[in-house]
C-alpha cells in the first residue's frame, strides 16, 4: 500500500477565509491554521477528512493541531467531522492528540474547544499563545 501524499495548503491573501492546511504523512502530524469561513466548507473539508480516513486505516497515532483563530458554523460542523473522524481511530486503538492553539484575548474560542471535547468524547489541550 503507498503512502498519502502529504497535504500543503499555503495561507492565500486573495481567499484569507480559507485555513492553511499541512498533514504530513510521515509525521503522523496535521495542521489547520488561520481562518475558516468559506461558502461550501464541505468541498474544501471533505477532501481532507477523506485523507484523514485513508491515515488512520495505514497509522496507529496521529498529532492534531488546530490554530484556527476564527471559523464559522458551517467550518465547526465540518472540525466536529474531523474529531468525530479521529475518535473512531482511538476507539480502534490509535493515539489520538489534539493541540488547540487560541489567544488568550479570545476567551469564546475556549468555550467552543470545550464544546468539540464534549461532543467528541475526545480530550484536547488547550495551548495558550499571547495576542
Amino acid at each position: 500500500m503507498e503512502n498519502l501524499k502529504n497535504i500543503v495548503i499555503p495561507v492565500n491573501k486573495e481567499t484569507p477565509y480559507f485555513p492553511s492546511v499541512e498533514f504530513d504523512y510521515e509525521k503522523g502530524e496535521c495542521t489547520l491554521a488561520g481562518e475558516s469561513y468559506m461558502e461550501d466548507c464541505y468541498k474544501f473539508y471533505n477532501p481532507l477528512i477523506d485523507w484523514l480516513n485513508a491515515y488512520c486505516e495505514r497509522k496507529n497515532s496521529i498529532i492534531f493541531n488546530f490554530k484556527l483563530y476564527y471559523f464559522n458554523t458551517q467550518s465547526s460542523r465540518m472540525i466536529l467531522k474531523i474529531f468525530e473522524t479521529l475518535m473512531k481511530f482511538k476507539e480502534k486503538g490509535g493515539q489520538v492528540e489534539i493541540n488547540w492553539y487560541y489567544y488568550q484575548s479570545d476567551p469564546d474560542m475556549v468555550e467552543e474547544v470545550e464544546d468539540f471535547q464534549r461532543e467528541s468524547g475526545l480530550e484536547v489541550n488547550l495551548i495558550e499563545i499571547n495576542g
